[in-house]
């Protein structure tokens, strides 16, 4: 781990926490050992195996007690002595209140907020995710220990990709790529469930439960019209197999999530919370789902009232738990399936199924044991919530997601000088809760950015600029004033979630109003040029600023959470060396001119459709996916690879025409889980760290082929990973390669095949020829 001095911002942050205790609650169980009644039910008894436990619950229960425990607030059951439960809960970055769950009324008053997704993932280091993800755990069952919660079912993470720029929830995902995508949802559901970094140790027990959404190709809220009630997303089979679908299959079968969540939308004409292909043969009988698949909230509803899908409320509960699903948020299923039970549509073996599912989470987190103080994770006090190592991890987490996307002259890091003067310009410079994002509830305590740069520059003056981050009318002349006597300027810019946000995509990528006519005035005006920092969850068209000689840097810094601007100000005055990378890709404003409903990744030049991502975009970048500069310099050099070449055998291969070119291909299903075993092989990078400053730099393994043919990325990710050096330091990285997942691509019809030729393993500028023989 990457220890590192803290700043004195840093310690006068932390002296502000509170530690808080509680003295104990009577918290809701059942199986409550004092009761003598309980020792009569088998589901009580904890050396049975869940699934005879939650079998012997469910037949005990009467067809009017059932239907109510199908919805996310689900009501007591007093003659069994079972407590009602809320499903819904949220903990996207840090726990929240954003559903019914949590509650912060009580001596626990928030809790530890961590940087926006978007902003995580800009680490590339699976592990600090791993980290928040076993801190917001640790933080739910404290709330829940402190009788401040109902559940501890919580719904997230949102992996869906990043496909528009556009896209208002885009700051909640970790950005467009598959792999990085997979991998946070694993890192993050593993921290969540109490499992190790590595995976395997959860036997049944959960420390929380986490959420794998929105199940699937959800990427649209609400857009020209367009509403994700209503939308019905067509995806081809190719990109459903390797973009789309990816990271759920990730999150299920290595995470081993116990959630999923399905989705709003339609995808090819079929609602996805009542797609039987989808949840029941994809997720649980392909993937091995194990676990509860709960709706969106009113996702149900919408397949009657809405698409029309369903010819009545009953069908439409039909169709929904037939699929598979087990749970409405919502009251659409305790209002209608009684009805469809009696009308013979639904069997009551369907509830059964469904309830089996919802009581097997109850209970593998531990609530049906008796009294949860005296479990395993009983001792989990309120000194566990916005404790000083989750505060620490926040910082770091906000530092290292910051990416540096311009440095003129190396005009960062600014001088620390007592005399020197500051002006702090922007509409989001005094505002924690713009830092914060969306899904969020109170944190534990945070500063603005212009109070973390106050404490290194005690002579600074703060104009917003602006009247809001919208910008419709600004104070140019007065920023202009202020600039102009100042020594050194900071623009603090870019959106919040009147901008972006859930049911509300944008429709350009420029900023807002009249922020670039400030940010330009300000700029000419000013002694030297400015440093320009940009807060937003999606990409926005800042090409003025790039290529403007008045503005010397630019940092992009997302929603970075509580301790966000404590971390830019140290970057900006050189306490911490930038190293993000930005995890999806920043396009030119025209892009706008592609219909964000149009769901294609691959680009289609007769049409002129420019496809999607870095894996598949061909036009003009303003930044591209894994850009991200550094005080430092770093170069790469493929030190050892343990394989060139794997060969196939030739007698099952195949033979197939695709875009009108022939290709051999062998299927990678049909390949041997043991042969891809045996098929993998190292590739060791050597780094070198070439600056004068240390640095934490997370180094980008791609692969691309020599040939773009048939459909194939461009180029692709295949791993990431961390190195910290010392200036002028030296380390290496190895990369463990499976040929089976990084040479393999998806045909048209969503078949996973590797075809002969050869590839390139790319990293920085370097590249390393690997070849298919067949």
């Amino acid at each position: 781990m990457f220890l590192q001095k803290l700043s004195l911002t840093t310690l006068l942050y932390f002296t502000l926490l509170l530690i808080i205790r509680v003295d104990s609650t009577q918290l809701p169980f059942s199986c409550d050992s004092s009761d003598p009644s309980t020792e009569n039910y088998p589901f009580c008894k904890t050396t049975l195996p869940i699934s005879q436990r939650v079998r012997d619950l469910v037949s005990r229960l009467t067809l009017d007690e059932k239907i109510p425990q199908l919805v996310n607030s689900a009501p007591p059951i007093p003659r069994l002595g079972i407590p009602g439960y809320e499903w819904w809960s949220e903990a996207l970055h840090g726990v929240a209140n954003a559903g019914r769950g949590i509650r912060f009324n009580g001596t626990i008053k928030g809790a530890t907020s961590f940087p926006q997704v978007i902003l995580t993932a800009a680490s590339f280091d699976s592990y600090m995710w791993y980290r928040i993800g076993e801190a917001i755990g640790i933080e739910a069952r404290a709330l829940y220990n402190a009788g401040q919660a109902t559940g501890m079912t919580f719904w997230a993470p949102n992996i869906n990709i990043f496909r528009d720029p556009r896209w208002g929830r885009g700051q909640e995902t970790p950005g467009e790529d598959p792999l990085v995508t997979g991998k946070y949802a694993v890192s993050y559901v593993r921290g969540v469930q109490g499992d190790t970094f590595e995976g395997g140790k959860i036997k049944g027990h959960l420390l929380a439960s986490a959420c794998c959404k929105h199940f699937t190709a959800y990427d649209l809220d609400r857009w020209m019209g367009t509403t994700r009630y209503k939308f019905d997303a067509r995806v081809t089979a190719q990109d459903l197999a390797d973009t789309y679908q990816p990271p759920f299959e990730s999150c299920v079968k290595q995470g081993r999530v116990s959630g999923i969540m399905c989705a709003y939308n339609r995808v090819n004409g079929v609602p996805s919370c009542a797609d039987y292909n989808l949840l029941t043969k994809t997720a649980r009988r392909q993937w091995g789902f194990h676990g509860y698949i709960t709706s969106d909230c009113d996702a149900v509803s919408i397949i009657y009232d809405d698409q029309g899908y369903a010819k009545s409320p009953e069908d439409a509960v039909v169709d929904v738990l037939e699929a598979g699903m087990d749970l409405n948020c919502g009251s659409y299923l305790q209002k209608h399936t009684e009805s469809a039970v009696k009308q013979k549509k639904l069997p009551e073996s369907e509830i059964d199924r469904a309830l089996h599912n919802l009581f097997s989470i109850r209970m593998r987190l531990g609530l049906f044991n008796g009294n949860p103080s005296e479990q395993p994770f009983g001792n989990i006090g309120t000194d566990h919530v916005c404790s000083p190592a989750h505060q620490v991890l926040a910082l770091q987490a906000a530092e290292d997601g910051i990416v540096l996307l311009k440095n003129s002259d190396k005009r960062l890091p600014l001088p620390k000088s007592k005399s020197m003067s500051l002006a702090v310009i922007g509409p989001n410079a005094n505002s924690a809760f713009t830092l914060i994002g969306n899904y969020a509830g109170p944190a534990c305590n945070s500063i603005t950015i212009l109070q973390a740069l106050q404490n290194y520059v005690k002579n600074t003056i703060y104009d917003p600029g602006c009247d809001t981050v919208g910008c419709s009318s600004a104070s140019i002349d007065k920023a202009v004033g202020i600039a102009k006597e100042a020594d050194h300027v900071v623009m603090i810019m870019g959106l919040d979630q009147t901008q972006e946000r859930e049911d509300f995509d944008r429709v350009d990528l420029v900023l807002p109003g009249k922020q670039q006519e400030l940010i330009t005035c300000v700029a000419k005006a000013a002694k030297k040029p400015v440093i320009l920092v940009i807060l937003c969850g999606g990409p926005v068209d800042i090409s003025f600023a790039k290529y403007d000689p008045n503005i010397a840097s630019i940092l992009w810094a997302g929603y970075p959470g509580e301790a966000g601007g404590i971390a830019l100000a140290e970057i900006i005055f050189g306490d911490h060396n930038p190293g993000g990378r930005l995890p999806m890709t920043w396009y030119p404003c025209d892009y706008v001119k592609v219909a964000m409903t149009d769901m294609r990744m691959r680009p289609e030049p007769n049409s002129g459709y420019p496809g999607r991502t870095y894996r598949f975009y061909k036009g003009h970048k303003v930044f591209e996916f894994g850009y991200g500069l550094s005080y430092s310099k770093y170069s790469y050099k493929f030190k050892h690879v343990t394989a060139n070449k794997l060969y196939l055998n030739e007698s099952s291969s195949t033979k197939m025409v695709e875009n009108g070119h022939t290709v051999n291909y062998k299927s990678v299903s049909d390949l041997d889980t043991e042969f891809c075993e045996n098929k993998k092989f190292s590739v060791t990078v050597g780094v070198e760290n070439d600056g004068e400053m240390d640095g934490k730099h997370p180094v980008l393994l791609f692969v691309k082929p020599e040939k773009n043919e048939n459909g194939r990325p461009t180029i692709q990710l295949v791993g990431f990973q961390s190195v910290i050096l010392k200036a002028e330091e030296k380390g290496e990285i190895e990369f463990e390669v499976s040929p089976c997942e990084v040479f393999s691509r998806a045909t048209e019809n969503g078949l996973m095949v590797m075809e002969e030729g050869t590839h390139l393993l790319v990293v920085g500028d370097e590249e390393y020829p690997f070849s298919i023989v067949i």
